[in-house]
């Protein structure tokens, strides 16, 4: 199992996760993506793309079948790498994402600081977002938080291979329930094109904001454990 993260995070935000997972049995490799292994590393040039390739080549890397999660803008990098590795993937677990479609991006809004884009402020987040995130979780999410490379945050999604749809999709819904993203669906709002051509899917609801690997960790093991358990190994 790969768990990626989302931005300004890196490999030990999913420490939680990773505990309860390893303790079903699970073998679990938590991602830092490229750009993302301190704060002095150098960013310039790495972009949505090189995040993928980093992921996939893990995935080549596994014997059998991989189960890829991702928080957050770590949704558009499973997709992207199950969309190369379609036979090889049994299941993604978006946690508060979604799958991004071709020609989009991740976000193109983030203001950009000196060649890479730091942790807004606080105010820049939408009310849902920061729901249970107290003053101490903010604190230590802006001391560990490293600064994003602009590339994974604007660059467009590239897909090409519709295998992609055949993979079953669990959506952990925190800032948003799961009767919300289906109605979305329903009407086709925006950024919901690609959830909706996947021929499985299962959502489940975790109240609670953006980053529930802070707010509601034992929860959220709780679920992506349940998700494993159910659908672990090779598909039909």
């Amino acid at each position: 199992m790969l768990l990626i993260p989302g931005f300004w995070l890196e490999a030990s935000s999913w420490a939680p996760v990773i505990s309860a997972l390893e303790s079903n049995g699970h073998d679990v490799i938590a991602v830092t993506l490229p750009g993302m292994a301190s704060k002095d590393e150098d960013r310039a040039g790495i972009g949505l793309r090189d995040h993928v390739d980093a992921v996939v080549r893990l995935i080549d890397q596994v014997d059998g079948p991989v189960v890829l999660v991702g928080h957050s803008a770590g949704g558009a990098v499973a997709h992207a790498s199950v969309d190369e590795r379609p036979d090889r993937v049994s299941r993604v677990i978006y946690v508060d994402a979604l799958p991004l479609g071709a020609g989009e991006c991740v976000n193109a809004d983030l203001p950009e600081v000196g060649g890479e884009i730091p942790l807004p402020e606080w105010s820049l987040f939408d009310p849902p977002d920061l729901v249970d995130l107290d003053d101490e979780m903010r604190a230590h999410f802006r001391e560990r938080a490293i600064p994003v490379p602009v590339g994974a945050a604007r660059d467009l999604q590239v897909l090409h291979d519709v295998r992609r749809h055949d993979v079953p999709v669990t959506v952990i819904c925190c800032e948003f329930t799961s009767h919300q993203l289906k109605e979305w669906v329903l009407q086709g709002e925006p950024g919901t094109a690609e959830l909706a051509a996947i021929a499985d899917v299962t959502y489940v609801d975790l109240a609670t904001g953006h980053w529930p690997q802070f707010t509601r960790p034992d929860e959220l093991s709780e679920i992506v454990v349940a998700a494993v358990g159910v659908h672990e190994g090779p598909r039909d």
